[in-house]
This record gives structure tokens, C-alpha cells and sequence, in this order.
């Protein structure tokens, strides 16, 4: 069953709740795919607060909104590429991420991108597959110490 959810522009508002849940989902989703001691410095107890912000706030960031709560949010830089994509724990696999994705698909013709990219976990790949997306490559980065593997993924918009 679909949630009937309400993907809207990201407000200040909702900060809180973003950093909440993507530090919940990476300590959750991905440790499927990644160890304790990766997921700690991913999403690490003391988030800049205003680092989000900017970030969030200074690209186009949607968040899907159910009952009030944020249970999902992406970014996308105005250049088309995907910085960041997660959805509460306890909502997964219940299209949320899919219909933030197919927005910025949207979004992205409407201002003439040709082409989406994005840097995706292990986790995420294979959704991001199924959403027509293509491995550019893999790669192994290092954030604060540890090192991680993650794909280079894009998709031409048509």
C-alpha cells in the first residue's frame, strides 16, 4: 500500500527531523552493508547543525512528509548532482524514495539538466538501479580515517 505522502521544499523547520532520521537510517538501513565503526563516522552523533543547513537550504531539497512527520528528504545541487537521499527506517520500501526521485527527475528537465549524478552506498545501489540509474564507477573514499565504498552513479534525463 502507498503512504499518501506530501513532498514539499525543505524549511528550517524541518532540520531536526532530517538530521534525525538520516543518523537513525545510516545506523539502521546500512549497517547491512557497512561496519559500526564506518556508520559512526558517517553519521556521527554531533552533526553540524548549521553545516545541514546550509547545505540543505542552499540546494533544492525536498522532503516527503506523512502525518506531519519528515520521513524522507534528497538534495540535489541546481547542476543536477544527488548529494543526499534517505528515508525513515520505518518507512522503507514503501515509495517514498522513489517519488522524491522521480521530483528532481522532474525538476531536472523542467531546467534543462541532461544528466543526473550522484554518489550511492552500497545499500542504496540497487535501488538507484531500478530507478534507471548506471554505475560510472566504483570507488573507494576515505571520510575522517575510515574507508568506504560507494558508486559513482548517473542517469541521463530525457
Amino acid at each position: 500500500m502507498k503512504l499518501p505522502i506530501e513532498i514539499r521544499k525543505f524549511k528550517e523547520s524541518d532540520l531536526d527531523e532530517c538530521i534525525s532520521l538520516f543518523r537513525d537510517t545510516v545506523h539502521t538501513v546500512n549497517t547491512k552493508h557497512y561496519t559500526q565503526s564506518q556508520v559512526d563516522v558517517w553519521a556521527p552523533a554531533n552533526i553540524d547543525k548549521a553545516v545541514w543547513n546550509k547545505q540543505l537550504a542552499e540546494n533544492i531539497t525536498y522532503v516527503a512528509i506523512y502525518n506531519n512527520q519528515v520521513v524522507g528528504f534528497g538534495c540535489m545541487t541546481p547542476q543536477g548532482y544527488f548529494d543526499l537521499l534517505y528515508v525513515h527506517k520505518d518507512f522503507q520500501r514503501q515509495g517514498i524514495a522513489k517519488s522524491i526521485v522521480l521530483k528532481f527527475e522532474t525538476l531536472a528537465k523542467q531546467l534543462g539538466i541532461k544528466e543526473i549524478t550522484t554518489e550511492t552506498s552500497i545499500t542504496a545501489k540497487p535501488f538507484r538501479e531500478s530507478m534507471g540509474y548506471q554505475v560510472v564507477k566504483q570507488q573507494l573514499k576515505e571520510f575522517r580515517g575510515e574507508k568506504f565504498i560507494n558508486y559513482v552513479m548517473k542517469k541521463v534525463i530525457k
